[in-house]
């Protein structure tokens, strides 16, 4: 099963709790023996604050949300803090469960930053006093790689309404692109099979195509209509052979733009605008002129009976 975005937050957050619960837990049950002095707090936060790990502030609350001691940081007390009520901050609202540690959701902080705070109860007994919080700002967390696909299942997405609205009153100009379509389209076959371009945005209502090359993958070049007329193109972009990991096989290129010509061209109302494909993740984009786009595998794009297609006929 293809994992995510939401799984891998799921396990990255996981993660972080296992490194945080010990020692949150440890600095909780030293917290009652210096509870209602703020300088005793302070202190003990400031003996223990490295044990903590990647931690920005930590800070003593009581158990209705206020804060009974100050900011502290690595190196730094921040004073101003002191006596704040936090009890309507997102991580209070949240339940702590039974185990008394909490990792909340992420947040945007009143700085502007993506943050996360933990919470740790502190207890005397079986007495509830407040709680321990740490703050983190996610800069400064150990992050992985990208740890999920991109999904290659078909999926829909609308667009702006007032298109959508006014779609039957419109019909397609000829661009300068639809002039000389085919040729265009053989240009840009031969860059994507022979010459490394790995991705590309052809932008059929502006005669345009925006492309990405192996050669420099990090700067995208614009091919306007022009250059998208000139075989000689080709001639500046050397031969690149084709890459063993990507996902969609060289001979795919061929029938998708010939599939993307139709869709082009067939109806003068409901019309391609522009597309995509990448060779890497195997996939295809599609936005009409009704302003809905469409993302999709290249095999269920060449897949007469696929979803996609039936929609479209619909």
């Amino acid at each position: 099963m293809t994992a995510s975005w939401k799984d891998s937050i799921y396990r990255k957050r996981a993660e972080l709790a296992a490194w945080l619960h010990g020692p949150m837990a440890r600095l909780a049950e030293r917290c009652p023996a210096a509870w209602g002095d703020r300088q005793q707090l302070n202190t003990l936060l400031q003996t223990h604050f490295a044990e903590v790990p990647y931690v920005e502030y930590l800070y003593v609350l009581d158990r209705k949300g206020v804060q009974i001691c100050d900011n502290i940081a690595a190196e730094r007390i921040f004073t101003d803090y002191f006596g704040r009520d936090r009890s309507q901050r997102p991580y209070l609202r949240e339940p702590v469960p039974p185990w008394g540690f909490l990792l909340s959701d992420a947040y945007v902080s009143m700085t502007g930053r993506p943050s996360l705070t933990a919470l740790h109860v502190i207890k005397d007994g079986e007495i509830l006093l407040g709680y321990l919080g740490a703050d983190f700002d996610v800069r400064q967390l150990p992050t992985g790689g990208a740890a999920h696909e991109e999904s290659r299942d078909w999926r829909q997405i609308k667009g702006d309404p007032s298109i959508r609205g006014t779609v039957f009153l419109q019909e397609r100009s000829e661009s300068q692109l639809d002039r000389h379509l085919e040729k265009s389209l053989s240009i840009l076959e031969d860059l994507m099979t022979d010459r490394g371009l790995f991705q590309v945005v052809i932008h059929f209502s502006s005669s345009r195509a925006t492309t990405w090359f192996m050669g420099d993958p990090y700067r995208y070049r614009l091919l306007d209509a022009e250059a998208l007329n000139d075989p000689d193109i080709c001639l500046i972009y050397p031969h690149q052979p084709w890459p063993a990991d990507a996902t969609m096989p060289q001979e795919a290129i061929k029938p998708i733009l010939a599939a993307m010509r139709e869709l082009r061209l067939t109806d003068r109302t409901i019309y391609l605008r522009s597309a995509s494909i990448n060779i890497f993740n195997g996939m295809v984009s599609l936005t009409f002129s009704c302003d809905g786009s469409h993302y999709l595998s290249y095999t269920d794009f060449l897949d007469r009976n696929s979803g996609f297609w039936s929609g479209i006929g619909g």
